[in-house]
């Protein structure tokens, strides 16, 4: 996560989802980052200063005039060397005070009082009514015309027991969505699929044949590209994951339907990314009963071919930058080299995959034209990120005359 030593003011303002933001400022601090909290009056029906004092580990501030700082600045001292302020949660309220604004408070006057360089993020939070009034959306519009980022609303239960858009983010997805605000955007304008996971292929209505793939290196990927600007959509196969912050999901069983997925929509996409554990053969007939166990017999099955959905998006007339994934249990660097020429195909990537799946850490080898490199032993999150890079740099790679 890419926080570490940020300065981050984050401001709370009246609504019950104030609850949430404990936790997300327990998180920006695991992360590393320094947390000044500011809380508007409303907030603090709903929560203490002495609860985010704890979590944040600095004096919350919550008056305009307030004596600590020796000025009686608060409002321009606070956001002068801030990396960025995160409004969480935002009401319809204060985002109303954003769009006109507003001074009437410390963090009101503090957000408008911020230089152009400090960015401002927002995380509404209120009944579903309020957030689809016209009125709301048009102010949402207009923060984000004035250059405010918005995160969320998301749709769920609400604490006035109906359900709809209004929810704010989980902390967990306002940290990914933080983090990646301060990324650069090595792939900004850029569509790019993944596919990742394993894929089940059943042999009766209970049983099937799968692989040992966490579906992690394809999600720390899907995160690391949507970090860097690109529009993501994600194509796995059954992991017990949550779906990254803004990125479109399309969950598949089978390889015929992870196949099925990627080409409905391959047309549209710049970079496709085939992390996928794909089983390379399914059952040819499938039983639609269980198939029952019988003294001295065997079942014996017989197997046909998947489609190779690597394969069928590099061969197309105008493929996208394709980037497949090789997971071997012997002789990676003879065995890559080999399947990235077989593929046709400009970037391998190769691990020794019995070895890495399911854990958080691996480490990588790229195969391209111009041979192999490795990429050392680090968490898949932070190899997600190197890998991106390396891939933008071939991407936009002018080429030679």
């Amino acid at each position: 996560m890419n926080l570490a030593g940020k300065k981050i003011v984050l401001g709370l303002t009246g609504g019950i989802a104030c609850y949430k933001a404990a936790e997300l400022a327990r998180g920006l601090v695991k992360a590393g980052a320094s947390v000044q909290v500011v809380m508007t009056e409303a907030s603090r029906h709903f929560i203490t200063p002495v609860t985010m004092q704890a979590l944040s580990g600095k004096p919350v501030y919550t008056d305009q005039w307030d004596s600590r700082i020796s000025n009686n600045m608060a409002h321009i001292d606070l956001s002068r060397d801030a990396d960025a302020i995160l409004i969480a949660p935002c009401s319809a309220d204060f985002m109303r005070k954003l769009v006109h604004g507003a001074a009437d408070d410390l963090l009101s006057t503090l957000c408008l009082a911020r230089p152009a360089t400090v960015p401002l993020l927002v995380a509404p939070a209120m009944n579903v009514e309020m957030w689809e009034n016209p009125a709301t959306q048009r102010n949402a519009e207009q923060l984000r015309k004035d250059g405010v980022s918005l995160l969320g609303p998301v749709a769920g239960d609400q604490a006035c027991g109906e359900t709809g858009l209004g929810r704010m983010m989980e902390p967990e997805q306002l940290l990914e969505d933080l983090s990646a605000f301060f990324h650069p955007k090595l792939l900004a304008g850029k569509k790019v699929m993944i596919t990742a996971g394993p894929t089940f292929e059943p042999i009766d209505p209970v049983r099937g044949i799968t692989n040992l793939s966490s579906g992690k290196m394809g999600f720390a990927i899907a995160r690391a590209a949507r970090a860097a600007g690109a529009e993501v959509t994600l194509v796995s196969g059954p992991t017990a994951l949550p779906r990254p912050s803004s990125v479109t999901l399309l969950p598949v069983t089978t390889a015929r339907e992870m196949h099925d997925a990627v080409m409905s929509q391959i047309a549209a996409q710049d970079l496709f990314i085939a992390v996928a554990a794909v089983a390379d053969w399914r059952v040819a007939s499938v039983s639609g009963q269980k198939i029952k166990k019988q003294e001295g017999q065997i079942p014996s099955l017989q197997f046909e071919q998947n489609p190779d959905i690597l394969a069928a998006v590099a061969a197309l007339p105008s493929p996208p930058y394709c980037v497949g994934f090789a997971a071997e249990s012997e002789d990676l660097l003879a065995h890559g080299a080999a399947k990235r020429e077989k593929k046709h195909i400009p970037l391998l990537v190769g691990n020794i995959g019995h070895q890495t799946f399911g854990k958080d850490d691996n480490e990588l080898v790229l195969f391209d034209e111009q041979g192999h490199h490795r990429l050392p032993r680090a968490s898949k999150d932070a190899l997600a990120q190197t890998l991106i890079k390396e891939i933008a740099q071939r991407i936009y790679r002018k080429p030679s005359a």
